[in-house]
């Protein structure tokens, strides 16, 4: 009897389904065919790359996946290996158990900014704000070898009053950057310009910029702060860690909504987790990452902002510790995902 697949088609014609059935590698035919169209796909791609190269525009990315093996999940369809599967699991976990770090014991500068916002939240907010934009530093580019926050603190040290309208905003030439950070040497200080103008815009003080309306909720406060925050130079991952560590370490009430990916559209440089959630959730459409992030971040019973970090790990050659230890890891998240995700 013939056999329909999901697409109404029998299932040894259907372009999709038929990858499915044993021996599909060994037909000739498609295997032919297959690499008649890869000769004609590389032949055209490599005389636009040589048009491309003589005008100086042409970009190349390497990225490493692992071969598909089978894997598929409806969680994440745009994986096609366990490999894979099993490294998104283990950033969720690194950047879940980040956060619960962030909130009960930070380290380093983290905690600095904490214990400052007691007596003084307005340097404690400019802290985060550098923070944010700068980044920590990690292990192989710190001046000190052992201090993540040794750029930040550089910045901070060069002039105390600079988050107030009259101060010296502080020279950041040579201050070494990590690798989230969202500050363009070119630039020099417009974005920090910008900012101290968003404020003065916003209130005179940052925490009435950052308060807002007080009817807001923390996901209301947090949504309309990002939109705010669109700054000249800052970059949708430094907006989006600067209101993670601002409701983290309890400065204001700001939890994550989504991952507002849909702000990193029409960038030079995509988004490291905008480009990771368009490979695995298998789609481009803003608004269907983000209901699938977030039914991801449900499934692993984690809060969505984990999967920020979680996914700009997963498609970069290194990890990211952003000022946490490499063995820093929420056991419990990384065992709800790799079920959720059925390792």
């Amino acid at each position: 009897m013939p056999t329909f697949c999901r697409h109404n088609r029998f299932i040894e014609r259907c372009p999709i389904c038929s990858k499915t059935l044993p021996g599909h590698e060994a037909s000739t035919g498609i295997s032919s065919r297959r690499a008649k169209a890869s000769t004609r796909v590389r032949g055209g791609s490599e005389r636009k790359a040589r048009t491309r190269v003589q005008s100086g525009d042409l970009r190349i990315r390497h990225e490493g996946r692992a071969a598909d093996d089978g894997y598929r999940s409806e969680l994440v369809p745009g994986l096609r290996a366990s490999a894979d599967a099993l490294r998104l699991a283990e950033e969720i976990g690194f950047s879940s158990g980040r956060l619960l770090a962030l909130a009960a014991d930070p380290p380093g500068l983290y905690a600095d900014i904490r214990a400052l916002a007691e007596r003084d939240l307005e340097r404690a907010t400019w802290a985060c704000f550098l923070t944010a934009y700068l980044c920590p530093l990690e292990d192989a580019s710190s001046p000190n070898g052992d201090d993540p926050f040794a750029g930040i603190r550089l910045a901070l040290a060069a002039e105390p009053g600079a988050w107030s309208p009259e101060g010296e905003l502080p020279d950041l030439d040579g201050v070494p950057l990590g690798p989230r950070t969202s500050h363009d040497p070119a630039r020099g200080v417009e974005t920090l310009i910008a900012y101290r103008q968003w404020v003065e815009r916003s209130g005179a003080t940052q925490a009435l910029a950052f308060v807002g309306d007080p009817a807001w909720g923390p996901q209301r406060r947090f949504e309309r702060l990002f939109e705010r925050l669109a700054l000249p130079g800052f970059a949708r991952a430094g907006r989006y860690e600067l209101l993670v560590l601002a409701g983290r370490l309890g400065l204001y009430e700001l939890s994550a909504d989504s991952l507002h990916l849909a702000s990193a559209r029409g960038l030079s440089v995509e988004d490291p987790a905008t480009l990771a959630a368009k490979r695995v959730f298998g789609i481009g459409d803003p608004m269907l990452l983000e209901r699938r992030a977030a039914t991801l971040a449900q499934a692993a019973a984690v809060p969505v902002e984990a999967l920020d970090l979680a996914l700009a790990n997963w498609i970069s050659a290194q990890r990211a510790t952003l000022g946490f230890p490499h063995e820093t890891v929420d056991g419990g998240a990384f065992e709800r995902a790799g079920d959720a995700l059925g390792l």
